[in-house]
């Protein structure tokens, strides 16, 4: 039964006007990210304090992640990671990283510890998300469960703390496999919104006091006095991302996209007309001295358009995120002196209570200092940025469904803690066999993407624009292979005659099933030879180079590379579309309304399409965007 992913990407931004980034000579995305990869060098440090291990890094860098998944450039995989090692001792402990102060904030940056976990298998970075994911064990809880933000600030929510811990939460539970954790999640959410939420606004308080004890506190409510801006972004990013790792079915899931339904309709309300942004004291936006405020703005506009990608939002805020993102490249994109790209118009900080003492008022919030370059919104702005600019080429997938087979590819791997999962050739892996990086081209593009995990037939082909089989399993990596069968080829045969575009990648001799593979590839006149091509000796690359001349109808001229494929025949229909020194790397076909393409190799692998390993004048990811677009703009 096809078990289709609800990352569905809607097509609904593709009028968004980028003017201001169309001139610039790279996305804004990237200018921002440049600036801050030459302003933090070797280490974070704020002002002339040494560094610390601080959540304003995790916010940056988890900007720079998008923009590493969206351009294939792996300088920016590699600042993330040095950023981080920075801290991340080899023995998993993080320098300057101490439990018992109890700060939510801290736990942050642990969402990049999994990202460098899930790409390079490291086990340092599994044991320093570990130490982090401990602390929420011991966390400190107001008596309704809600985690303090920090012990120092007794029985207290705020906003900003749930963007601080609940994706590193749900993103830990995901893939160590704590279910039950979700429960808890969805409390967090809940208990904040109950709590804090102002029925005649449908705003939310930047804070909550449980014991009503603090000066700021409402002695009914126990809220703070005022919205703040920045906390309502905090709130909105963290509901969008800790929903990236809910389970389909969990209830909570449910909790999360009504809480973000409520809080987007609230905060449209206090957009402001004139330029599209929010301001520092979200519903007082003309009184004396409010001003606009970047990292505000930036959030609540990732918060929309990611909304929007995503489905939990409907389209019609597609102007608000639309004119916000307009306001924000106005308002705070220059340049300076030396070209770099520079975001004005953040505060610095602002909190509650402490010393000296924050109360909360209108006046505090307007006395706190107002910088360039604050990591914060930097931060705000990459992830910001990453969205809008994927939302002006999501109508080029048309909203269609990429299918992946795991029924004829189907291996199993051990974890570090024992558990057992699906590998090799899969959406969802992110080290370097997995096809996580073609999947984020998909989705955006503008596709859909889902797993046929049965064999295919009618009924579950139904639906797919695109159904892909990568290297099907021999006897070698499964202890009981299924093989693609005369009824399985007759049924594919079938559903691209009708319009389907099948995409069959192989491997070499060594590495693959070859009889029922060239069975179904041979109605379509393609032949598989068991044979391998391209050999490469340890890291020498060069010896994997195919070159793409001008003139060729899927791909734009240069090297790719590809290390030991299988070359094809063609027969009848089938015609090659790459070659290297007389050889077929690729083929393509029609037959009846539909067409197949075949790889000699799984190819656009993380590996070799991300940019962490191959010389940046290899053409991979830019190979891999353009065969997306091929296969996606057929008409079923």
């Amino acid at each position: 039964m096809m078990n289709v992913l609800r990352n569905i990407t809607i097509a609904c931004f593709a009028t968004i006007a980028t003017s201001t980034a169309s001139a610039q000579e790279q996305p804004l995305s990237e200018a921002l990210s440049r600036t801050a990869m030459h302003q933090w060098k070797d280490s974070f440090a704020l002002g002339s304090g040494s560094a610390k291990w601080s959540y304003d890094l995790g916010v940056i860098l988890k900007g720079m992640e998008g923009v590493w998944r969206s351009t294939g450039n792996g300088d920016y995989f590699r600042y993330i990671q040095k950023m981080m090692d920075f801290y991340v001792q080899p023995d998993g402990s993080i320098k300057g990283y101490k439990k018992s102060d109890f700060n939510i904030d801290f736990v942050n940056n642990g969402k990049l510890l999994l990202l460098l976990y899930n790409v390079t298998g490291q086990e340092k970075y599994r044991k320093a998300a570990a130490i982090l994911r401990a602390q929420l064990d011991e966390h400190p809880r107001t008596k309704e469960g809600g985690f303090w933000h920090k012990k120092i600030y007794t029985w207290q929510m705020w906003l900003d703390g749930l963007y601080m811990g609940q994706p590193f939460y749900a993103e830990y539970a995901k893939i160590f496999n704590q279910p039950e954790a979700f429960n808890d999640i969805t409390r967090q959410f809940v208990l904040m919104e109950q709590r804090s939420r102002d029925p005649k606004t449908g705003l939310l308080y930047h804070g909550y006091d449980e014991s009503r004890e603090q000066q700021w506190a409402n002695k009914t409510t126990g809220t703070s006095p005022h919205f703040w801006g920045r906390s309502l972004g905090w709130y909105g990013m963290a509901l969008v991302d800790a929903l990236d790792h809910f389970p389909e079915k969990h209830p909570g899931k449910d909790s999360l996209i009504g809480i973000l339904n409520r809080l987007a309709t609230a905060v449209v309300k206090y957009q402001y007309p004139a330029n599209g942004l929010w301001y520092q004291v979200t519903d007082r936006p003309d009184s004396a001295g409010n001003y606009p405020e970047a990292s505000a703005s930036c959030m609540l506009t990732y918060m929309l358009a990611k909304a929007m990608r995503k489905g939990y939002l409907p389209a019609k805020f597609k102007a608000n995120a639309q004119k916000a993102y307009a306001g924000i490249q106005k308002q705070f994109i220059r340049k300076d002196e030396q070209g770099l790209t520079i975001l004005g118009g953040t505060v610095s900080v602002a909190g509650l209570g402490g010393k000296p003492y924050r109360d909360g008022s209108y006046d505090y919030y307007l006395s706190e200092k107002v910088i360039d370059n604050d990591p914060k919104g930097m931060g705000a702005f990459i992830l910001c940025a990453v969205e809008m600019e994927n939302a002006a080429i999501a109508s080029k997938g048309n909203n269609k469904l990429v299918v992946l087979d795991r029924f004829f590819n189907n291996e199993f791997r051990k974890t570090a803690d024992g558990r057992t999962e699906p590998f090799h050739y899969i959406w969802e892996e992110q080290d370097n066999g997995g096809y996580s990086g073609l999947q984020y081209i998909i989705e955006r593009f503008g596709s859909r993407t889902g797993n046929l995990a049965a064999k295919p037939d009618k009924k579950n082909l139904k639906g797919a624009s695109v159904y892909i089989i990568v290297d099907p399993d021999t006897e070698k990596e499964t202890a009981h292979p299924q093989f693609i069968t005369a009824d399985a080829q007759k049924n594919i045969a079938a559903w691209v005659k009708k319009g389907g575009t099948l995409l069959l990648m192989a491997n070499d001799k060594e590495n693959a099933e070859f009889t029922y593979f060239n069975q179904l590839a041979g109605i379509f006149g393609i032949k598989f030879n068991e044979d391998s091509h391209n050999r490469v000796q340890k890291n020498n690359y060069v010896e994997g180079t195919v070159k793409i001349p001008e003139g060729n109808p899927v791909f734009s001229p240069g090297d790719f590379f590809i290390k030991e494929y299988a070359s094809i025949e063609t027969s009848g229909n089938a015609k090659p579309l790459v070659t290297h020194e007389g050889r077929t790397v690729m083929a393509w076909a029609t037959y009846g309304k539909g067409r197949v393409l075949a790889i000699g190799d799984p190819w656009i692998y993380n590996e070799y399409a991300d940019g962490r390993r191959l010389p940046a004048h290899f053409r991979n990811f830019e190979g891999a965007e353009e065969l997306v677009k091929w296969l996606v703009r057929y008409p079923k």
